[in-house]
């Protein structure tokens, strides 16, 4: 895929980035590598291969799920200018 210097202009706007006008086919040629790059790696076979939950088949060093804090709601509520059944109440902000 090959990008033109208008679509890199319109990239740029809506990424709110500044790019130079002596910059943009340099851009232009980087960016439709990168993309070409993409369509040759969603085009690669990957029938057969296993998904891997992390790259260096590490397991997960987990620990024991216990409550290490008492319950203090009703004293970060009793701050709250309104709470009702010990859910907050805000006002309404979209219509």
């Amino acid at each position: 895929m090959s990008l033109t210097a208008s679509d890199v202009k319109k990239i740029a706007h809506l990424a709110r980035l500044g790019i130079e006008d002596q910059q943009i086919e340099s851009y232009a040629n980087d960016l439709s590598s990168m993309l070409d790059l993409m369509t040759q790696m969603g085009q690669a076979d990957t029938a057969g291969v296993a998904p891997m939950a992390h790259p260096l088949d590490q397991m997960q060093r987990l620990r024991e799920d216990v409550v290490t804090e008492t319950d203090q709601r009703d004293r970060f509520q009793s701050v709250a200018p309104q709470t009702e059944a010990g859910l907050y109440l805000v006002p309404k902000v979209i219509d």
